[in-house]
């Protein structure tokens, strides 16, 4: 029995097709032993024979990968990153927190197109987003010493980090 990698990249599974291509056009092998030579199925070699005898050898060459296409237009996802950027609020939802189910919403209400949520993910990811968790916040809060806090304290301490900045850069 021969050694067999438990994986093998699309060049390398290109290559053993390519192969059997050849072993079946010298037609010196039957198609079981081609297959064993090659560690693949009967069923495989018999497909690939039909191949060759359709396209020919190149018929056997690898294609790009199989896969639906985006639903979405790229003047929509250059249209939908926009509305992305403008926020959540900006969009009609109640807060600024973007979800993959406002998302998948905001998709299917401007462009009338239904996404999974699942799918998501990879949609955000090509545009350029990455998944955020937002900073944990204390359910005992009181607003408004948070508000005052904020138009009180907040700009000077902006005002100090910047200060020192500076000083850093020019000191």
């Amino acid at each position: 029995m021969t050694w067999k990698p438990s994986y093998l990249t699309r060049e390398q599974m290109e290559e053993r097709r390519l192969e059997g291509g050849r072993l079946l056009k010298a037609g010196k092998l039957s198609q079981a032993e081609i297959a064993r030579q090659l560690g693949v199925s009967r069923a495989t070699v018999s497909d690939w024979a039909k191949t060759v005898e359709a396209k020919g050898i190149r018929g056997l060459r690898k294609r790009k990968a199989a896969g639906s296409q985006s639903k979405l237009e790229p003047s929509q996802k250059q249209k939908l990153k926009y509305m992305l950027d403008r926020g959540a609020l900006a969009n009609g939802f109640p807060t600024d927190r973007w979800t993959l189910e406002r998302v998948r919403q905001l998709i299917q209400k401007k462009f009338e197109i239904s996404y999974h949520a699942n799918y998501l993910n990879r949609l955000l990811r090509n545009l350029g987003y990455s998944p955020q968790k937002p900073l944990p916040q204390a359910v005992e809060q009181e607003k408004a010493l948070v508000q005052a806090w904020l138009q009180r304290d907040w700009p000077r301490i902006k005002k100090v980090a910047a200060a020192r900045r500076r000083s850093r850069i020019l000191g």
